[in-house]
């Protein structure tokens, strides 16, 4: 009897991860699992559970991932399927802790403190009902106008792979983290058009590096881009989810579609490596046994794909973390301390002049008697933008309600005004010791964009399948209806899209210049998260705070940084432009074009102009000093270096250490690359000795015909520093043997 349940509990998926646990191989607990479902089933694990009229109705009218999708759950044996909850700003799933953007937690260049904050993402999707995360956003912003550019960490291969790792890491305790959009996904209108076109060097040396090292670090899954790439869609490039992903990676793990419009057949992209139609019943659902007939793809597609979401599964189960958490440590103490703590971590400090012999910044309460907070967006809840990332949480602090709580009990008089009126904001800021402009971006000018013309694209259209009931036609005339009348499924109707300028819109400008005009201790806090030319206006202001979309705690955290309690830690994760002509050629409209490496630094470098402010670039309110670099490789292309950091002022703080590499010659000679970062608290007065653990991947060259790198030999020029370019860094010279 007890060999006969035994025997029972080892045929379902709680008995085949108990065996992977105990030292059994996934793949073998797998193809048995796979093996005892019936061919309906074994179907069913490539796609999504839910009716896709019911998914959409319930898209277009509750909202977006109110409840995890799950894909490929097999009540009969225990599978549980892929059980998605979106991210990365938090777990979209209820009302849980919401973070600052991506882009902002870029900016702290702190891989210590985003595993942090992907453990407890992980711990709260886990606690809703999620094992699935997919919100590990790495694609490189190729130009700053980019929508969705909040959702990623830098414009830097390096910062992207290494934060990308940290936060996979942090979620994997608790839920498989994905990694997306693979690949070239870095235009937002256009994204269900655009066929990027590059060359394999480019491909390699660029904008895939920063996938291969989150999937080094063990990441579960992979998401495709909805873009095609070199002429082939995303969902069904054999080069990418095979070739590549596969062949020259060895990846194991799972390959899932961007939602609903991320695959444009699904026989073509299951025979090249495409597992999971994603969220809903589509395609598949309705096409992929004829596809089957025809030989458009074969049963031996479907079990690839079939043991690789079983084995990802069973891997999963078996190493995540035993406890299992609930919903009462959804948005708790310890979490909302996280996120202030990210907040106040990322805001950069781009200027603090002095006013009357002082820096602006930081304000003294017991030295003030009123201070002004305007600006549209002084009172404003601004985390970002309400696509697929939009986490709903419970409050938000805007930087009013911040700095009221912030100057509670003294005896500072607040005046504030949210209008955006500049002559009304000028009027009740002249007199005041100090004012506050608030300014910026909002979800109305950048984010995930899709429109209503969804439901006139015969394109589109063409992927969702025909209704099969009277209650399925009542569902779609509904939601073609909401998606024609111009309403979103995944954002804000019209708002959003990839922006229009990189400049401040006139009214904040305007709302600029009147304050700085009355008040000579002007501070304005723009909330962005790409690049903001800011070169014309400036110098009429002494501070300027990069503020982000800093999440729920963002407003305390601002005022933290503004009044002292904290110092200012954040370091630009991009370079920001002097002048738009700065920045690459893009057409956010555009259904065809070209991506190359001449973007960023590289591009300024080549056309001999400077950033406004460089990579890497960020005030303190106290000082630093390098001294004693020492650096040498330590193994095939690993570098260790070690450079003394000292704090040379009067106050704590933390200080971004950076390692840039530049070949004196041969290809590409004089171009100076990121090679590894760290960062380091530090003291007043004292010294921290930094070690910095990089690579000299960003050097290397790729070898299409061998498809993988080569590392030239010659000299390279290694530079510590506190930002690209900056004139106090040390450097070294180290000769490379060719590999």
């Amino acid at each position: 009897m007890n060999d006969h349940n035994t025997s029972l509990e080892n045929e379902t998926f709680s008995g085949a991860v108990e065996i992977v646990r105990n030292g059994g191989d996934a793949e073998a607990e797998a193809r048995r699992l796979f093996g005892l479902l019936t061919p309906a089933e074994q179907l069913s694990l490539l796609d999504g559970d839910q009716p896709f009229w019911e998914g959409m109705l319930s898209l277009a009218t509750e909202g977006y991932n109110i409840y995890p999708y799950v894909m490929g759950a097999v009540d009969r044996l225990g599978i549980p399927g892929l059980r998605f909850a979106d991210g990365p700003r938090g777990s979209v799933l209820g009302q849980s802790t919401c973070f600052p953007v991506s882009m902002a937690r870029g900016a702290t260049w702190d891989v210590t403190l985003e595993e942090k904050v992907g453990t407890v993402i992980g711990r709260e999707i886990r606690a809703l009902g999620a094992n699935f995360f997919g919100g590990v956003c790495i694609n490189l912003p190729r130009h700053p106008a980019w929508g969705r550019v909040q959702e990623t960490y830098s414009d830097q291969s390096v910062i992207l792979g290494e934060m990308g790792a940290a936060l996979a890491r942090g979620i994997q305790g608790n839920a498989m983290a994905c990694v997306k959009h693979f690949a070239l996904n870095s235009m937002e209108n256009a994204r269900f058009s655009v066929d990027v076109t590059i060359d394999q060097k480019d491909l390699h040396e660029t904008f895939l590096p920063h996938f291969k090292r989150v999937i080094d670090e063990g990441a579960f899954a992979v998401m495709s881009s909805y873009n095609s790439v070199n002429g082939t869609w995303s969902g069904q490039n054999a080069d990418l989810l095979t070739a590549t992903l596969r062949d020259t990676w060895h990846f194991e793990g799972v390959v899932i579609t961007d939602f609903i419009w991320g695959m444009r057949d699904g026989g073509l992209a299951l025979a090249a490596g495409l597992d999971v139609e994603a969220p809903l019943c589509q395609q598949r659902g309705a096409h992929l046994e004829d596809d089957l007939k025809s030989g458009k793809c074969d049963w031996s597609h479907v079990e690839r794909a079939g043991l690789r979401i079983l084995a990802t599964q069973l891997r999963h189960y078996a190493t995540r973390d035993p406890s299992d958490p609930d919903e009462n440590l959804v948005v708790s103490s310890d979490h909302v301390a996280l996120a202030r703590e990210a907040a106040e971590r990322s805001m950069v400090l781009l200027r603090n002049e002095a006013v009357d012999g002082a820096p602006v910044l930081p304000l003294a309460p017991e030295n003030l008697s009123s201070v002004a907070v305007v600006g549209r967006l002084c009172d404003t809840a601004n985390t970002g933008d309400h696509g697929s990332s939009d986490v709903r949480a419970p409050y938000v602090v805007t930087p009013l309600a911040g700095i009221e709580k912030a100057l509670g009990g003294s005896n500072v008089t607040l005046r504030s005004d949210g209008s955006g009126d500049a002559a009304r904001s000028a009027a009740l800021a002249g007199d005041c010791d100090a004012a506050i402009v608030v300014v910026g971006y909002t979800s109305a000018d950048e984010g995930e964009f899709v429109d209503g013309s969804v439901a006139s694209r015969a394109d589109l259209l063409a992927l969702y399948p025909g209704p099969t009931s009277d209650a399925e036609r009542k569902d779609r005339d509904a939601v073609l209806k909401a998606m024609g009348g111009g309403v979103s499924v995944v954002g804000g109707g019209n708002a959003g899209g990839d922006r229009h300028s990189l400049e401040l819109l006139a009214e904040d400008v305007a709302m600029i210049k009147a304050v700085a005009a009355v008040n000579p201790r002007t501070i304005v806090v723009i909330e962005t998260a790409g690049a903001v030319i800011i070169k014309a206006w400036k110098e009429l202001v002494p501070g300027i705070l990069l503020g982000w979309y800093s999440g729920m705690e963002g407003g305390n955290a601002l005022a933290d940084l503004i009044f002292g309690r904290k110092n200012p830690s954040g370091r630009l994760p991009y370079p920001i432009p002097a002048d738009a002509s700065d920045t690459p050629y893009f057409d956010k409209d555009a259904t065809a074009i070209t991506y190359d490496h001449w973007y960023g630094h590289r591009l300024m470098q080549k056309n001999g102009v400077e950033a406004d402010f460089p990579l890497g670039f960020g005030l303190s309110y106290t000082t630093y000093a390098l001294s004693d670099l020492d650096a040498a490789l330590v193994g095939e292309g690993a570098l260790r270096a070690t450079v003394s950091v000292s704090n040379t002022g009067n106050m704590d703080g933390h200080q971004v250490v950076q390692l840039y590499g530049t070949r004196l010659e041969g290809d590409r000679a004089g171009e100076r690359e990121l090679l590894g970062f760290t960062v380091v608290f530090v003291e007043a007065g004292k010294t921290q000795k930094a070690e910095i653990e990089a690579s000299l991947q960003p050097l290397n060259r790729w070898d299409e015909k061998a498809r993988t790198f080569v590392q030239p030999a010659g000299s390279v020029r290694l530079e510590a520093a506190f930002c690209w370019g900056d004139p106090e860094a040390l450097s070294t010279t180290i000769n490379v043997k060719g590999a």
